[in-house]
């Protein structure tokens, strides 16, 4: 028994031992893992305090500390198997204490700001099967140990980095990798790898914009299991490989903006699980494969931009599935199939752009689910269908420029959902049935070149929402509806080329957001409105062949008007003093009453003595004026006289000269040249000379800052240039040579920059130097600038007032981001401001209300400068009243197409090329911060527009309605 005893205590003793041996080695373990997450966080930038939790004290209990979950071994150890750092707003370089965690098998980093080379650590981790790194800043190229290692991978995604250097081919030898995401990267031209098919488990294959070029290879054919297939936005070329039919899982295909050429292969009937194909914006050509509409899952088809021919296909009827066609811009020919939509949830439907005949399907919403309707510039023919009629989901109609007839509908006219109808340059006929006072969504209605006929109907005032109503060239008559001034949102009206007659309603003057107001060419009569004359959103008024009468007094309430016609009416009296320009030289012709200055006697005594006051009236008013601007004159020229005599006895004193670069110039040689002849500009912080020094100093610009004000006001600008100028070097910013200061006085001395500011030749009567090119070189210089800023300064510097006027131009006209006087260093994000600072048009909407800036607000305002770029406006231009540049560019893009806004001055055979730079700036003025590009991408985005201009016109997709 004493053996037993002596046996069992033995027993429990080595128990024990083992216990406590394993919960040494459980502790081991346990604090290696928590160490190497603390080392991690120790090396990583975290505003937000994320990880705020991850503490030395609580190591022992790591698998509970936010985004971090565990495992355990086989010796029951814990240790970390996924990592889910996405969002957090963290930064810095990768920690490469994460590449200790042998078992980790996720690690997912995606959407913050790293930066930095990509770690080839993680590709000897035995565990990893997921890695996410994509919405980063890494750059440099893909690790080549990618390429042999990562045993385990099934995800890799690197998508939206700056990954540059030849496209990492090797990636093709991790044969376990089921999802590969490379998208948007700065990849150089490199062709897809030849055995991209030995990823035979691969079921997503994400590559758009990654600088493809060559062909499809045939082997891509192999990938069975792929689902989702997208090499978008590429340079791709060749024909599309008919292997692709025998992806029998594939589920999405997206092709669009490559240089493909050749036919669409057949075989794509076969792919049972297909349900989006996007083959837009390449060279394809031939016609459309009889086999396309028959894969069973199809849903969405886009063709868009292409060279394709002859007829759709007659299997277009049998697709149950298809709820979005879209095949403008091709040449497609010939009728719909018959009954087409009638076995189909069709959703979206445009064709427009091709040479499409025949009639319009009445089953287009047998499903009653079609949206939009988009079939302009074609051929179709014969009556609007009444089904159409009954399509209440109905939103965007578009049928302009075909061969349309017979009168519209009536319930067609009332469709409820519709905000944008389009008819225009048919042959309808008919009255506009009063029942349009339904169309309660109504913003855009277009009738013009047509033959309607009838009185407009009062209803038409019930549409509220109506922005546009373009009905010239038909043949209305009768009085224009007093209703029509409820039209409180109208932007543009035009009945010219009618026969409506009457008056103008008096109350024209409601129309508070009119632009546009064109009634020529009908059968008005009476006197023109004061009210509607008085409208100070008017840029143009066209009232010319009418049988209006009266006298022209009314006119000195608005001097706005930038085309103005009244000419061939019956108006009388004295045209007033400040439309006797030549701007407005054929305004007036065609009316006999009309006289410049005193008119001659006609037997009408009272109206000569009240030409005569008015002309007496004008002369002492001119008198005047001339009289306080000479007195305006001499004070000023004084205070200027006793002013300069201060700055010269306080130039007398000594001057400090601090040089950021080398100088081949004096103090003496600078300040010897602040005279008024001088002067080539002045702003809100000082004045700009001209300084010609000597043959090796050149020519140099100086800033005086302005000696009145707040002393720290005045010091705060100062400092804040020199601080931020002196340290920078970029062949795109400004380069400041020197300050001098003195006891009063601060001189900044910079390069001298020949062709001004973009601002003051882009909005000016030399704006047509500035051709396509060129303005798209200096978009590109400009933005390389801020990028600079934002990305490669440490810590990051925003510039706060970017504006077109503060990017100056050399003699090669390259441009230079300039004026850094309240420029800020961000080291805290996002960083409060005291003040607004920044120029009206061109302020981040969340600045203006939170005082809070970021890098996204300098994106938001170089935005507004690339506007100004492509539409040749200002951003608080007159013809754009009551709006700045931003919604208005937004709202005609939304109802017009982006083609509306485009510089027409410039050559059309740069319309597609525009188009791309005015997306990117729709983008960059995104009203939510975080839904804009950084200035790195805006670069990116810039640079990949090439100098392939193709004189089609600017199209782009139709997107659902808002």
């Amino acid at each position: 028994m004493a053996c037993l005893h002596r046996r069992l205590r033995l027993l429990l003793v080595g128990i024990v031992f083992c216990g406590v041996l394993l919960l040494r080695v459980d502790a081991a373990g346990a604090a290696s893992e928590a160490g190497a997450l603390l080392a991690a966080k120790a090396a990583l930038s975290d505003p937000a305090g994320a990880l705020s939790r991850w503490r030395a004290r609580s190591s022992g209990w790591f698998c509970r500390w936010p985004h971090v979950s565990c495992a355990w071994n086989s010796i029951s150890t814990a240790a970390v198997a996924g990592l889910d750092l996405s969002g957090l707003s963290l930064g810095g370089g990768f920690p490469v204490a994460l590449c200790t965690l042998r078992s980790l098998r996720d690690l997912n980093l995606s959407s913050n700001e790293f930066v930095g080379p990509l770690p080839a650590c993680l590709a000897s981790l035995p565990a990893l099967a997921r890695l996410d790194l994509s919405s980063n800043s890494f750059s440099g190229e893909v690790p080549v140990a990618y390429g042999g290692g990562f045993p385990s991978l099934a995800v890799l995604n690197l998508a939206q980095n700056f990954i540059s250097g030849a496209f990492p081919g090797f990636l093709a030898n991790i044969t376990a990798l089921q999802e590969l995401l490379l998208a948007y990267n700065s990849f150089s031209p490199s062709p897809l790898p030849d055995n991209l098919g030995d990823l035979s488990a691969l079921r997503v294959l994400f590559l758009a914009s990654c600088s493809l070029n060559g062909h499809i290879p045939a082997s891509i054919g192999k990938l069975k299991n792929l689902v989702n297939l997208d090499l978008s936005t590429n340079k791709l070329s060749g024909e599309i490989p008919t292997s692709i039919g025998n992806l029998s899982s594939l589920v999405q295909l997206e092709l669009y903006t490559n240089q493909l050429s050749g036919r669409i292969p057949a075989g794509f009937g076969g792919l049972e699980k297909l349900r989006f194909m996007d083959m837009s914006s390449n060279h394809l050509s031939g016609e459309i494969p009889e086999d396309v509409f028959t894969a069973p899952s199809l849903e969405s088809v886009h063709l868009f931009v292409n060279n394709l021919t002859g007829r759709l296909p007659a299997t277009l009827v049998k697709a149950p599935n298809l709820v979005e066609l879209m095949i403008f811009t091709n040449q497609i020919e010939g009728p719909f199939p018959p009954e087409f939509g009638k076995n189909c949830p069709l959703v979206v439907l445009d064709s427009s752009d091709n040479r499409m005949s025949g009639p319009i399907p009445a089953t287009l919403c047998a499903s009653g689910k079609l949206e939009q309707l988009m079939l302009l510039d074609n051929k179709f023919e014969d009556a609007i269908p009444a089904e159409l009629g009954k399509c209440r989901s109905l939103a965007r109609v578009r049928l302009q420029n075909n061969r349309l007839s017979g009168p519209v509908p009536p319930e067609f006219w009332a469709l409820p959902g519709v905000y944008l109808l389009e008819l225009g340059g048919n042959a309808l006929s008919g009255n506009v049935d009063a029942a349009i006072g339904g169309a309660s969504n109504l913003s855009r209605l277009v009738l013009s070149e047509n033959r309607f006929t009838g009185v407009l109907p009062t209803e038409l005032g019930n549409l509220t929402n109506m922005k546009f109503f373009l009905a010239s060239n038909n043949s209305f008559y009768g009085t224009m509806p007093p209703s029509l001034t409820n039209l409180s949102e109208l932007l543009r009206l035009d009945l010219s080329n009618n026969s409506l007659s009457g008056e103008i309603p008096h109350n024209m003057g409601q129309l508070e957001k009119l632009e546009l107001l064109d009634l020529s060419n009908n059968h008005l009569n009476g006197s023109i409105p004061a009210e509607l004359l008085g409208l100070t959103g008017l840029g143009a008024l066209d009232l010319s062949y009418n049988e209006l009468s009266g006298e022209l007094h009314v006119l000195r309430q608005n001097t706005a008007l930038n085309d103005l016609n009244l000419s061939y009416n019956k108006l009388t009296g004295t045209v007033p003093f400040f439309f006797n320009i030549i701007q407005y030289q054929n305004s007036f012709l065609g009316n006999p009453g009309l006289c410049y200055g005193l008119c001659s006697s006609h037997g009408n005594s009272s109206s000569n003595r009240h030409a005569r006051m008015l002309m007496f009236a004008s002369i002492i008013a001119v008198s005047a004026v001339v009289m306080l601007m000479s007195v305006f004159w001499f004070t000023y020229n004084y205070r200027s006289y006793k002013r300069r005599a201060a700055e010269v006895e306080s130039e007398n004193s000594s001057w400090v000269i601090t040089a950021f670069h080398k100088v081949e110039f004096s103090e003496r040689d600078i300040v010897n040249s602040l005279t008024e002849d001088n002067v080539i500009g002045e702003g809100g912080a000082g004045k700009v000379y001209k300084a010609v020094v000597s043959p090796k100093g050149g020519t140099l610009a100086v800033k005086k800052l302005w000696p009145n004000g707040t002393e720290s006001k005045r010091i705060d600008t100062f400092e804040s240039e020199v601080a931020t100028l002196s340290r920078i070097r970029h062949k795109n910013i400004v380069k400041l040579f020197c300050c001098l200061t003195n006891d009063v006085s601060r001189l900044l001395v910079y390069e001298f920059m020949p062709n001004g500011s973009l601002g003051d030749l882009l909005h000016s009567a030399k704006a047509a130097i500035l051709d396509w090119p060129m303005r798209y070189k200096i978009a590109v210089n400009a933005a390389e600038g801020l990028c600079y800023l934002h990305h490669d300064c440490v810590p990051a510097i925003i510039h706060r007032d970017v504006k077109s006027n503060n990017i100056l131009l050399d003699d090669d006209f390259s441009a230079k981001v300039a004026d850094f006087g309240v420029a800020r260093p961000i080291r805290d994000r996002p960083a409060a401001m005291s003040v607004i600072a920044g120029s009206c048009g061109y302020i981040a909407p969340e600045y203006a209300y939170t005082l809070y800036v970021t890098e996204k607000s300098d994106v938001y305002s170089f935005g507004v400068v690339i506007l100004e770029l492509v539409t040749g406006m200002s951003p608080m231009a007159p013809e754009i009243a009551g709006k700045d540049l931003v919604e208005w560019a937004c709202t005609n893009v939304e109802q017009s197409g982006p083609e509306s806004v485009l510089d027409q001055k410039l050559a059309a055979q740069f319309q597609d090329e525009m188009c791309k730079v005015l997306n990117i700036a729709l983008l960059c003025v995104k009203k939510f911060p975080n839904h804009r590009p950084s200035m790195r991408c805006v670069v990116k985005m810039l640079l990949e527009i090439k100098g392939e201009y193709k004189p089609k016109a600017c199209k782009v997709a139709e997107a659902p309605p808002s």
